[in-house]
C-alpha cells in the first residue's frame, strides 16, 4: 500500500487528536500527517490514497461573523485538484447532542467538493449506530465518511475507528 496522506483541520484540538489516533492504529511509518492550515491543496497531488478529518461547526456558528478557520483557505484549494485515481476516505467530529440538526455536515460539504473531481470515496458508515435529526453528511442510509463526537462519545471513538479502518485500508492501493 502506498502512503496515505492524512489532512486535517482544524489543528490543536480534538480533530488532530482522532487524526493521531487514525494515523497510530495504521502506523505512523505508513501516514503522513498533515494539517491544512500548514499546507495548500497541491500537496494533495502526492498521494493516491487520502484521509481527510474535519469538524462540523452549528449553523448558528456559520452564519455569525467568525475568525477564518483552518479549511477557509484549503476548501477552495480543492477546485484545482484532479482527484481521478484517488481513493479518498473522510472522518469527520460532530456534536450529536448540541448540534442534532447538523450532525457531521461537513462530510457531505467535502463530498460536494470531490465528486465532480473524479476522487473515489470509500468508508461509508451506517447510520443506524449514531442518534441525531439531520446531517448533510448522508448519503442513502450511510454517512459519507466516519462520524465522530468527542464531546459524548470519546469511549467509543476507539473502537469506531478500528472498525472503520478494518473496511477502508484494504480499498487503499
Amino acid at each position: 500500500m502506498e502512503k496515505i496522506g492524512l489532512f486535517y483541520g482544524p489543528a490543536k484540538g480534538s480533530t488532530e487528536k482522532v487524526a493521531e489516533k487514525v494515523a497510530e492504529q495504521i502506523g505512523k511509518d505508513k501516514v503522513d500527517l498533515i494539517a491544512v492550515k500548514d499546507s495548500d491543496a497541491k500537496e494533495l497531488e502526492k498521494y493516491n490514497n487520502i484521509i481527510f478529518g474535519v469538524s462540523t461547526i452549528g449553523k448558528e456558528t456559520w452564519d455569525a461573523t467568525r475568525t477564518a478557520n483552518d479549511w477557509d483557505k484549503f476548501r477552495p484549494e480543492i477546485d484545482e485538484v484532479d482527484f481521478n485515481g484517488k481513493t479518498v476516505a473522510m472522518f469527520s467530529l460532530g456534536d450529536h447532542i448540541t448540534y442534532p440538526k447538523h450532525f457531521v455536515d461537513a462530510l457531505g460539504w467535502l463530498a460536494e467538493k470531490l465528486k465532480p473531481r473524479n476522487a473515489k470515496i470509500i468508508g461509508y458508515v451506517d447510520t443506524k449506530e449514531y442518534e441525531f435529526d439531520e446531517s448533510q453528511g448522508i448519503e442513502g442510509d450511510k454517512f459519507i465518511g466516519l462520524p465522530i463526537d468527542e464531546d459524548y462519545e470519546a469511549h467509543l471513538t476507539d473502537d469506531r475507528i478500528k472498525k472503520w479502518l478494518e473496511k477502508i485500508l484494504p480499498q487503499f492501493q
